[in-house]
């Protein structure tokens, strides 16, 4: 299917409507359009053409964004790199990837000094490029990379997912369906550019023809200054909530604000509580780097009644429940979470035997567990890899981390299972207080074992300052768990 390339169609249609607002820069759709035409010509002018692979090893700033769109004029191929990654861990990626041209900037330079190939550095080395005359792309097939997406690390093999223009566009188009949108939005972005929630809402914008307001990087109280200010929508995982309504301190939101869609897996239930009691107009959302975001997100007018559920898959993505032969489960009965639609990926870069694992009649396997209640309604328990088998029974680590959540000590907790030669597997938790706070482990251990049945209860709880995430503010559990195997060595 052919499709107008998105900025250069929005530009044509509302030229002055806000696009991007950063600080106090702002930019209109034609505004963006034009830097994004001049970016195009400079990555000619580097030997880019269509195919290749731009990487790009920048955090948020106006020029990642405008260089997302730069790179749909030529038909590269956009990859997107966690700038948090260490340099070896970078050097894997770009081996893998094999870009054209690395865009880095003064914060990231040294990461990629190892890189043989071409590295340019947009914050010294702008002025020695030069234009390349092209014709620029303004019409895209939806069939057509557009991305090259690494996953955020919830495994220790992050793997590099193929999104096409057919991806970005459905789940915009979704997203639109279920929210609505209208020129006077502003959607924050908060969430990192290197990964798809933050790039998605890059690509809602311009199909949808609002704006965003782009961040560096999240702190609560610049992202609660921005939605007293006219943010009506944004983006978040469960951490950041947290500490945005830590900072609030029981204010209300103002009444402009449409909704907070958050993510980053199954949200606990003392937050939704929270958010419920001083309503907040939070909606949970599921996705995944290979559904291009979001897959399920609860309608508005269900957020109370559906407390704790993921929603309904957005339009016109499907959603299925399986059991471990492939059968599909009964409404209320756990299994693996499968999707199909033009969102879903087609595959993983150069790795074709896992593709071929990962899909079954079409459906992709997510390995996330969840169930489908009888109205069809989505609720995340946990990822198949984190389910805890402790004596022949199942523990969700998820349902265990809401309940220590609860705990007015705690801020942080996660939970694993480590190998255990009586039970197989044991529960065992690591866990943040909240400053000042003081509370023993004899103490948590009772909390939770006055909530949950006996197998579900830690066995053993640690202190520590933080739990380590991804860059997205997922809870990397399997360090959590390598932790504790290796001080048992």
């Amino acid at each position: 299917m052919r499709l107008p390339e998105w900025l250069a169609w929005r530009a044509a249609v509302t030229p002055e409507r806000l696009a991007l607002v950063w600080g106090e820069r702002q930019w209109t759709f034609q505004a963006l359009a034009r830097e994004a035409d001049g970016w195009a010509r400079r990555l000619a002018g580097l030997g880019v053409g269509f195919g290749d692979r731009v990487a790009l090893c920048l955090s948020n700033r106006p020029e990642t964004v405008i260089l997302v769109h730069a790179a749909s004029r030529l038909g590269a191929v956009l990859v997107p790199l966690n700038v948090r990654l260490a340099a070896a861990e970078l050097l894997r990626l770009l081996g893998d990837a094999e870009p054209r041209v690395v865009l880095v900037e003064t914060a990231t330079r040294d990461k990629v000094a190892a890189w043989s190939g071409h590295v340019v550095d947009i914050d010294r080395d702008l002025d020695g490029l030069s234009d390349r005359c092209v014709d620029l792309r303004r019409d895209v097939e939806s069939d057509d990379v557009h991305t090259l997406v690494y996953t955020s690390g919830t495994t220790a093999r992050p793997k590099g997912v193929v999104l096409t223009y057919g991806n970005h566009w459905w789940s915009a188009l979704g997203s639109s369906l279920n929210l609505g949108h209208v020129a006077s939005d502003r959607w924050l972005l908060c969430l990192p550019l290197f990964h798809v929630g933050g790039l998605a809402i890059l690509f809602r914008s311009v199909i949808g023809g609002f704006a965003v307001e782009l961040h560096e990087r999240f702190d609560a109280a610049a992202a609660n200054e921005a939605i007293d200010r006219g943010v009506t929508l944004a983006s978040v995982v469960g951490t950041m909530l947290w500490r945005m309504l830590e900072e609030r301190g029981g204010q209300r939101y103002p009444a402009h604000l449409r909704a907070i869609l958050l993510g980053g897996g199954p949200a606990p239930r003392p937050l939704l509580e929270r958010c419920a009691a001083m309503a907040v107009p939070v909606l949970q959302t599921y996705g995944l780097t290979e559904s291009a975001s979001q897959v399920t997100t609860l309608a508005p007018e269900d957020a109370l009644r559906k407390l704790g559920s993921a929603g309904k898959p957005l339009y016109p993505t499907r959603v299925r429940i399986t059991r471990q032969n492939g059968s599909e489960a009964a409404p209320g009965e756990p299994g693996e979470i499968e999707i199909r639609g033009p969102v879903v990926t087609p595959g993983y870069w150069r790795r074709p035997e896992l593709t071929e694992q990962v899909f079954r009649d079409g459906w992709l396997r997510t390995g996330d567990v969840g169930y489908l209640d009888a109205d069809g309604y989505l609720y995340v328990l946990d990822r198949r890899e984190d389910l805890v088998l402790t004596g022949g029974e199942n523990v969700y680590p998820a349902e265990v981390e809401a309940v220590l959540l609860g705990h007015p000590a705690v801020a942080e907790a996660a939970v694993v299972g480590i190998s255990d030669l009586e039970w197989g597997q044991r529960v065992v938790a690591a866990v943040v207080l909240r400053t000042g706070a003081n509370v023993s482990e004899e103490e948590l251990v009772a909390w939770c074992r006055a909530q949950l049945a006996g197998y579900k209860v830690p066995r053993a709880i640690r202190f520590v300052a933080e739990l380590p995430r991804t860059a997205s503010g997922k809870v990397q559990r399997w360090r959590v768990r390598q932790q504790w195997e290796e001080d048992r060595i």
